[in-house]
């Protein structure tokens, strides 16, 4: 399968790789299940609204490929960066637009450690940067900071019920410099219509513009809440859907890789939930 173009199975695989970025979170070890082949680089760490480090990801590396995968949120403090939507110039690719201050600030905070593991992997891999919800934001920004400033210039980068991150500028200087986008979104996932396209908060006077990077892979789920709409095993069931003996396969392949089935993550929808 070319890189430019969609797959579906990297998709499945992708969305199981993001699931085990919650795993790493909740477990007091930051444990989680690596995929076959793969070992890990580097853990990510970040700081969100209240300044202390959090587990946020990590990145894997294997003989041909490497990854950096990204949380949502997870934390009361992760929520507050959400709602700081405000916008600030993008501080990481000059001419880059407006990006949303909240998710800038937390990808920055995880900047120095992300590229230096980049820097660690042979060059010449094929390189994937993913997320789900808030870390679908922090994979946007990731994905073209990494195209810059990193020795892989063309990293593939999956979403999966990701926010809008910056306005038209950022999604032109994006679509530019970065490599092959591909935006996974449940048109039920109200997380996919967030920020606002126009955003006009109270008592400031600005007018903030928000626009989604390419390209937009449908999904149409509804699973009876907002956030059974959204968590990523949520995600992970739909896209199985499209080919289940893959996905049989790729469960088979290494226990407790993929997302349980959503009824049993539901007791996860509140701390998975927006972003």
């Amino acid at each position: 399968m070319r890189a430019d173009k969609y797959d579906n199975r990297k998709a499945l695989w992708l969305a199981a790789v993001c699931y085990q970025t919650y795993r790493q979170y909740a477990d007091p070890d930051g444990a989680f299940v690596l995929p076959e082949g793969f070992e890990t680089t580097a853990g990510i760490s970040a700081f969100s609204f209240n300044r202390f480090p959090e587990p946020f990801g990590f990145v894997l590396d294997s003989p041909n490929e490497a990854v950096v995968a990204f949380r949502g949120t997870s934390t009361v403090s992760d929520w507050l960066s959400d709602a700081l939507a405000v916008q600030t110039e993008c501080p990481f690719v000059k001419g880059a637009g407006l990006t949303h201050l909240g998710f800038t600030q937390i990808y920055q905070s995880a900047r120095e450690q992300i590229l230096a593991a980049l820097d660690r992997i042979r060059p010449g891999k094929r390189l994937y940067v993913t997320g789900h919800s808030l870390g679908g934001a922090l994979s946007v920004l990731c994905a073209l900071d990494a195209a810059v400033h990193s020795p892989f210039r063309s990293p593939i980068l999956y979403t999966f019920g990701s926010p809008r991150v910056g306005d038209s500028a950022f999604v032109q200087a994006f679509a530019d410099r970065a490599g092959p986008s591909f935006r996974v979104g449940n048109l039920y996932d109200a997380v996919t219509y967030l920020p606002p396209t126009t955003l006009k908060l109270p008592r400031i006077q600005q007018v903030y513009e928000y626009r989604h990077v390419p390209s937009l892979q449908t999904l149409e789920f509804g699973n009876g809440s907002m956030s059974a709409n959204h968590v990523i095993g949520s995600y992970f069931a739909a896209l199985a859907k499209r080919d289940p003996a893959y996905e049989r396969a790729l469960c088979a392949s290494a226990p407790g890789f993929c997302p349980p089935p959503p009824a049993e993550n539901a007791s996860d929808s509140r701390r998975l939930a927006f972003p």
